[in-house]
Protein backbone atom coordinates (compact mmCIF):
# COMPACT_ATOMS: atom_id res chain seq x y z
CA UNK A 1 0.00 0.00 0.00
CA UNK A 2 1.33 3.62 -0.86
CA UNK A 3 0.02 7.00 -0.76
CA UNK A 4 0.58 9.46 -3.38
CA UNK A 5 -1.22 12.38 -4.85
CA UNK A 6 -3.99 11.95 -6.65
CA UNK A 7 -4.40 11.54 -10.22
CA UNK A 8 -7.76 12.04 -12.61
CA UNK A 9 -7.20 8.18 -13.10
CA UNK A 10 -8.07 7.99 -9.66
CA UNK A 11 -11.19 9.91 -9.21
CA UNK A 12 -13.59 6.95 -10.60
CA UNK A 13 -12.36 5.13 -7.22
CA UNK A 14 -13.03 8.26 -5.22
CA UNK A 15 -16.61 8.72 -6.20
CA UNK A 16 -17.32 4.88 -5.94
CA UNK A 17 -15.87 5.52 -2.22
CA UNK A 18 -18.00 8.69 -1.44
CA UNK A 19 -21.15 7.21 -3.22
CA UNK A 20 -20.23 4.06 -0.46
CA UNK A 21 -20.25 6.51 2.36
CA UNK A 22 -23.43 8.16 0.72
CA UNK A 23 -25.51 4.86 0.70
CA UNK A 24 -24.32 3.90 4.14
CA UNK A 25 -26.57 6.96 5.62
CA UNK A 26 -24.89 8.99 8.53
CA UNK A 27 -21.34 8.83 7.41
CA UNK A 28 -21.33 12.29 5.05
CA UNK A 29 -24.28 15.17 5.28
CA UNK A 30 -24.78 14.22 1.45
CA UNK A 31 -28.13 12.14 0.40
CA UNK A 32 -27.74 12.68 -3.51
CA UNK A 33 -24.87 9.99 -5.13
CA UNK A 34 -22.37 11.92 -7.18
CA UNK A 35 -21.12 10.58 -10.66
CA UNK A 36 -17.40 11.36 -11.93
CA UNK A 37 -18.33 14.30 -14.49
CA UNK A 38 -20.14 15.81 -11.20
CA UNK A 39 -16.70 15.90 -9.17
CA UNK A 40 -14.26 16.99 -12.12
CA UNK A 41 -14.35 20.80 -11.02
CA UNK A 42 -13.91 19.32 -7.35
CA UNK A 43 -10.86 17.33 -8.40
CA UNK A 44 -9.50 20.16 -10.10
CA UNK A 45 -9.91 22.83 -7.15
CA UNK A 46 -7.43 20.71 -5.30
CA UNK A 47 -4.02 21.57 -5.73
CA UNK A 48 -1.35 19.44 -4.93
CA UNK A 49 0.92 22.52 -3.69
CA UNK A 50 -1.94 24.06 -1.66
CA UNK A 51 -4.75 21.58 -1.05
CA UNK A 52 -3.50 18.42 -2.22
CA UNK A 53 -5.93 15.22 -2.59
CA UNK A 54 -4.06 11.75 -1.15
CA UNK A 55 -4.96 8.23 -2.12
CA UNK A 56 -4.18 5.05 -0.91
CA UNK A 57 -3.74 2.59 -3.42
CA UNK A 58 -2.57 -1.11 -3.71
CA UNK A 59 -2.63 -2.60 -7.43
CA UNK A 60 -3.54 0.80 -8.47
CA UNK A 61 -7.08 -0.20 -6.89
CA UNK A 62 -7.82 3.63 -4.88
CA UNK A 63 -8.18 1.85 -1.08
CA UNK A 64 -9.13 5.61 0.70
CA UNK A 65 -8.78 8.96 0.25
CA UNK A 66 -8.43 12.26 1.93
CA UNK A 67 -8.54 15.86 1.19
CA UNK A 68 -7.08 19.02 2.37
CA UNK A 69 -9.70 21.57 1.76
CA UNK A 70 -9.70 25.53 2.11
CA UNK A 71 -11.70 26.42 5.39
CA UNK A 72 -13.82 29.45 4.40
CA UNK A 73 -12.12 30.31 1.60
CA UNK A 74 -11.24 33.74 0.75
CA UNK A 75 -11.33 34.76 4.30
CA UNK A 76 -8.23 36.05 4.62
CA UNK A 77 -7.71 35.38 8.66
CA UNK A 78 -8.14 31.90 8.31
CA UNK A 79 -5.61 31.55 5.73
CA UNK A 80 -3.91 29.25 7.32
CA UNK A 81 -6.73 26.43 8.95
CA UNK A 82 -7.80 23.77 6.54
CA UNK A 83 -10.41 21.08 6.80
CA UNK A 84 -9.66 17.73 6.46
CA UNK A 85 -12.26 14.96 5.12
CA UNK A 86 -11.11 11.12 4.42
CA UNK A 87 -13.36 8.20 2.98
CA UNK A 88 -12.40 4.44 2.91
CA UNK A 89 -13.69 1.59 0.21
CA UNK A 90 -16.02 -0.57 2.74
CA UNK A 91 -13.98 -3.32 1.99
CA UNK A 92 -10.62 -1.91 3.69
CA UNK A 93 -12.14 -0.85 6.71
CA UNK A 94 -10.55 -1.70 10.12
CA UNK A 95 -7.43 -1.69 8.33
CA UNK A 96 -5.66 1.50 8.89
CA UNK A 97 -6.25 3.02 6.20
CA UNK A 98 -7.78 6.15 7.19
CA UNK A 99 -4.92 6.23 10.51
CA UNK A 100 -2.18 6.19 7.62
CA UNK A 101 -3.90 8.87 5.31
CA UNK A 102 -4.54 11.22 8.23
CA UNK A 103 -0.71 10.72 9.47
CA UNK A 104 0.74 11.82 6.25
CA UNK A 105 -1.51 14.58 5.72
CA UNK A 106 -0.60 16.00 8.99
CA UNK A 107 2.78 15.95 8.38
CA UNK A 108 2.53 17.59 5.32
CA UNK A 109 0.42 20.47 6.90
CA UNK A 110 4.26 22.35 7.30
CA UNK A 111 5.23 22.90 4.01
CA UNK A 112 1.34 24.05 2.84
CA UNK A 113 1.53 26.51 5.70
CA UNK A 114 -1.29 25.11 7.65
CA UNK A 115 -1.14 25.48 10.89
CA UNK A 116 -4.72 24.02 12.02
CA UNK A 117 -6.63 20.93 10.88
CA UNK A 118 -10.18 20.74 10.96
CA UNK A 119 -12.52 18.11 10.31
CA UNK A 120 -16.03 18.57 9.44
CA UNK A 121 -18.76 15.54 10.76
CA UNK A 122 -21.55 13.63 11.35
CA UNK A 123 -22.16 13.02 14.74
CA UNK A 124 -23.15 9.24 14.33
CA UNK A 125 -19.47 8.51 12.58
CA UNK A 126 -18.22 6.86 15.80
CA UNK A 127 -15.36 4.95 13.78
CA UNK A 128 -14.05 8.67 12.02
CA UNK A 129 -14.34 10.24 15.43
CA UNK A 130 -12.18 7.34 17.63
CA UNK A 131 -9.73 7.83 14.01
CA UNK A 132 -9.63 11.83 15.01
CA UNK A 133 -9.16 11.59 18.60
CA UNK A 134 -6.31 9.11 18.39
CA UNK A 135 -4.29 11.70 16.18
CA UNK A 136 -5.20 14.24 18.98
CA UNK A 137 -8.10 15.95 17.35
CA UNK A 138 -10.92 17.35 20.23
CA UNK A 139 -14.53 18.20 19.74
CA UNK A 140 -14.29 22.14 18.96
CA UNK A 141 -18.46 22.66 18.42
CA UNK A 142 -21.32 20.82 17.90
CA UNK A 143 -24.81 22.08 16.07
CA UNK A 144 -27.16 19.92 17.50
CA UNK A 145 -29.78 17.84 15.50
CA UNK A 146 -29.26 20.28 12.47
CA UNK A 147 -28.72 17.13 10.23
CA UNK A 148 -31.74 15.30 9.03
CA UNK A 149 -31.14 12.02 7.23
CA UNK A 150 -34.31 9.84 6.95
CA UNK A 151 -36.06 10.36 10.15
CA UNK A 152 -32.99 10.56 12.92
CA UNK A 153 -31.79 14.11 13.60
CA UNK A 154 -27.82 13.64 14.07
CA UNK A 155 -25.34 16.88 15.53
CA UNK A 156 -22.81 18.17 12.81
CA UNK A 157 -19.64 18.26 14.59
CA UNK A 158 -16.45 19.84 14.37
CA UNK A 159 -13.12 18.31 15.50
CA UNK A 160 -10.07 20.18 15.58
CA UNK A 161 -6.35 20.41 16.52
CA UNK A 162 -3.29 22.44 15.85
CA UNK A 163 0.02 21.32 13.98
CA UNK A 164 3.08 21.92 16.12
Amino acid sequence: MKIVLAKRSDLEGMVEIYNQAIKEGGRTADLDLFSVSQRIAWFKNHTPEAYPLLVMKEKNQVLGYLTISPYREGRKAVRQTAEVSYYVHYGHHRKGVASQLLRHAIRLCPSLNIHHLIAILVGSNKASIKVLETFGFEQWGCFPNIIEIGQEKIDHLYYGRSIK
